[in-house]
């Protein structure tokens, strides 16, 4: 008998991902290997599956992103399904309808899917909760909180490269405090089995009692970076900073942008990630986005068939 998970159906199987906090290592397995097949998707002439052929994948985005939102399209539209972009500025949230109205509102269009990108942490959730048995809910990213594909993404691109995650040492730098993107990442990396995840930043950029999530903490880049496999930069978030957390950016860069001279103290065959847009001179140096160690551009084109993988899977291919 499977234990009660909001985010699996009773056979213990994927219903909604709303957050890789909680989530089993093989479920997490299963969406990387999915998208192992679909890797090869892009290459080919024709690029399109009937996987979701009369299925109806609605994108909820009421916070900005391109990026996510065009990988999520185009997985979708890969996979045969009729793609359905919500303008939210101009919907009737704007015009005073509550969230779950316009959800309602959307599920008698027969809505099979929701992929939802909201300000407000806990916004996908409330939305699995209220809809119909027969609708799925993706997170594309709520608050604070988390963005499970992307971290998904990034698990596949470090499986790409280094093969397992059982002698990985991985380093996560930068404003961890305000990223959903780490939260997910750190859960999703012990959760397969990563030994030694290391968390790098100032003081005013780490959240509280973050070793309770079982990283090493470092505020010191060059120690901190030392004999690591993979380092995962994070942007500044200054849309969710309240008050300055930061002297400026040139001193943030001083000590914590990503440098070659910093990159050279971890192992040699060590990869660069970055979940974007990057922020050039202020987290990372030119000299190692566009270098031989950066895999930044490989795994935007993994998001898309991660992405394929979670929509698949949820809908019922296993």
């Amino acid at each position: 008998m499977a234990l009660y998970h909001p985010q699996l159906n009773s056979h213990g199987e994927l219903k909604h991902l709303l957050t890789i906090e909680g989530l089993p290592a093989a479920i997490l397995t299963q969406i990387l290997d999915k998208a192992e097949d679909y890797v090869s998707v892009s290459d080919q002439e024709i690029k399109k599956l009937p996987v979701l052929t009369g299925k109806s994948v609605f994108n909820l985005f009421f916070e900005n992103s391109t990026r996510t939102r065009t990988t999520f399209e185009i997985a979708a539209k890969r996979l045969s399904a009729d793609v359905i972009n919500l303008n939210i500025g101009a919907s009737s949230t704007s015009k005073g309808e509550t969230l779950l109205d316009t959800i309602h509102n959307l599920e008698a269009m027969h809505a099979d899917m929701f992929v939802v990108r909201h300000a407000e942490s806990g916004a996908p959730f409330l939305i699995a909760k209220h809809c119909k048995p027969s609708v799925s809910v993706v997170n594309a990213g709520d608050g604070r909180h988390a963005h499970p594909t992307q971290a998904l993404l990034d698990m596949y691109t470090i499986r790409h490269y280094k093969k397992e995650f059982q002698n990985l040492r991985v380093a996560v730098v930068g404003d961890i405090l305000h990223s959903r993107v780490a939260r997910s990442q750190i859960h999703a990396l012990t959760t397969l089995g990563v030994p030694e995840v290391r968390v790098i930043g100032p003081k005013t950029l780490l959240p509280k009692d973050i070793e309770k999530m079982g990283v090493q903490v470092y505020h010191d880049m060059r120690a901190g970076l030392k004999d690591v496999d993979v380092v995962i930069m994070l942007r500044l978030q200054n849309e969710r900073m309240n008050g300055a957390l930061l002297p400026s950016a040139q001193e943030y860069f001083k000590y914590y942008g990503l440098t070659l001279d910093k990159l050279a103290r971890a192992k040699p065959d060590a990869i660069v990630m970055h979940p974007g847009p990057m922020n050039r001179g202020v987290e990372i140096d030119s000299a190692v986005a566009d270098g031989a160690q950066s895999v930044i551009l490989p795994q935007v084109t993994f998001g898309i068939a991660v992405r394929m993988a979670v929509m698949s899977i949820l809908a019922g291919n296993k």
